[in-house]
């Protein structure tokens, strides 16, 4: 429901009875490590590990899921402090717990962009965690497009997710929302910069 009509679901955020918040734990635990799994998919890590001959394919998916569930609950807890400390300050009386709610279903669509995978294996296979494989050229470059606009999509769900909760305006909906976005766009960056010094 998210991806189709998400303000709905946002608004029922709001409620944050022992039973809602219950009824959301299964589905938010597992948008976390979906998410983070997408996430770590996508670094350059992922891309070389074949190039390490203690990896097999196997060791690639252990490592997808471990990595994964670790970066999507750092992410979860970390990102979920910042936008709860961003919409705090801007106003908001709503709890830590439901802050990291929006966060999650927020990155929805970073977990669905899980569902490009498959054909990204059917095209390239293996190649895809080899430095320098055939998913280098053009057509890599259409599935890291692909990839980002996923994560735009995410960051325009997380707009709407802070708006439909707090019923704010769009500006100081993006405001409140910009402190999770910008660390996360960091950390990326980051991540990418310390690969590239290697």
């Amino acid at each position: 429901m998210v991806l189709v009509a998400p303000r709905p679901v946002f608004v029922a955020l709001r409620a944050d009875d022992a039973d809602e918040v219950s009824a959301r734990s299964e589905p938010v635990l597992l948008i976390v490590l979906l998410a983070g799994m997408a996430f770590v998919l996508s670094t350059r890590t992922a891309a070389h590990l074949l190039d390490d001959n203690d990896y097999d394919g196997l060791l690639v998916a252990v490592w997808t899921f471990l990595a994964g569930s670790l970066y999507g609950c750092v992410a979860f807890w970390g990102l979920g402090a910042l936008l709860y400390g961003s919409v705090t300050a801007l106003g908001s009386q709503g709890t830590y717990r439901r802050s990291r709610h929006v966060l999650a279903f927020a990155a929805v669509p970073v977990a669905l962009s899980l569902a490009l995978w498959p054909f990204k294996l059917g095209i390239y296979g293996s190649d895809l965690f080899h430095r320098g494989g055939a998913d280098a050229g053009a057509g890599g470059k259409v599935f890291e497009v692909l990839g980002f606009a996923f994560a735009a999509w995410s960051l325009a769900l997380l707009v709407v997710g802070v708006r439909a909760v707090h019923g704010w305006t769009w500006p100081r909906s993006l405001v409140g929302a910009s402190a999770p976005f910008l660390a996360a766009a960091a950390v990326a960056v980051l991540l990418s910069g310390l690969h590239a010094g290697r």
